[in-house]
C-alpha cells in the first residue's frame, strides 16, 4: 500500500459551540451584573474559576450550581433563572446546514466531535439536537479532564475513531483549536462561515 493511500482522509472532526452551534452573545451577563449590582468585569471574576473548572469536570454539576448560589447570592428561583440564561447562550441554535452536511458523511468517513465543553453540556446537547445520532464519537473536554489545545484530546477522539491524526479533518472556530490539531498532525481547518467551511471540507475530501 502506497502512503498515499495509507494518509487518506478517513474521518471527520467537528467542533461544536460556533461551528455546529451559532452561538451569538445574549448579554446575558450584562443584565444578570445590572440586577446585582456589581459590573461584568467583577461578576466575571467571581465565576471565572468556577468555569475553568466546570470545562475539565473538575467540578459536578450540581457543585456549580450550589457555588453560584452561595457566590452570588441566589435563591432557588433566581438560579434556576441564571443557569436558564447561561445554557441558552451556551447552546445557541443548531447550524442546520452544518448539521445536515456533517450527518451525511456517514458511513464514506468516521465522524467524531470534538469539545472544549461543560459539566452537563452532553445531556443538553442530545436532548436539543441529538449530536451523538449524527456521528461515531463525541469526546467532551469536561469528561476527559482536558481541553484543546492539549494534544491528549486530539489524540484521544483519532483513538476513538480507530484512526491517525494524519488521516483526520478538524474543523474548528477558534485558531488556537486549529493550531492545536495542525501540530499533532491533523489537516485543520479555520470555520469563518458556513459556505466557507463547506468548500474548504469538499475540498480535502474530494
Amino acid at each position: 500500500m502506497s502512503d498515499d493511500a495509507l494518509m487518506a482522509i478517513k474521518a471527520v472532526v467537528f467542533d461544536i459551540g460556533g461551528v455546529l452551534e451559532l452561538t451569538p452573545a445574549t448579554r446575558w451577563q450584562d443584565r444578570w451584573a445590572a440586577s446585582l449590582r456589581v459590573s461584568v468585569s467583577d461578576l466575571d471574576a467571581r465565576l471565572g474559576p468556577l468555569w475553568a473548572a466546570g470545562e475539565i469536570g473538575a467540578v459536578s454539576y450540581e457543585q456549580v450550581e450550589g457555588q453560584v448560589a452561595q457566590t452570588l447570592g441566589l435563591d432557588a428561583e433566581q438560579l434556576a433563572r441564571f443557569m436558564e440564561d447561561v445554557w441558552s447562550e451556551y447552546l445557541g441554535s443548531l447550524n442546520e446546514d452544518l448539521a445536515r452536511y456533517f450527518a451525511a458523511l456517514r458511513p464514506r468517513y468516521r465522524a467524531g466531535i470534538l469539545s472544549n465543553s461543560f459539566v452537563g453540556a452532553r445531556e443538553r446537547e442530545q436532548r436539543v439536537y441529538g449530536f451523538a445520532d449524527m456521528c461515531d464519537v463525541i469526546v467532551y473536554s469536561h469528561e476527559e479532564g482536558t481541553k484543546k489545545p492539549d494534544p491528549a484530546i486530539y489524540q484521544g477522539v483519532c483513538d476513538r475513531l480507530d484512526v491517525s491524526p494524519q488521516e483526520v479533518v478538524f474543523l474548528d472556530d477558534f485558531d488556537v483549536g486549529v493550531q492545536g490539531a495542525r501540530r499533532i498532525g491533523m489537516t485543520a481547518i479555520r470555520f469563518t462561515d458556513t459556505e466557507q467551511a463547506i468548500a474548504e471540507l469538499d475540498h480535502h475530501l474530494a
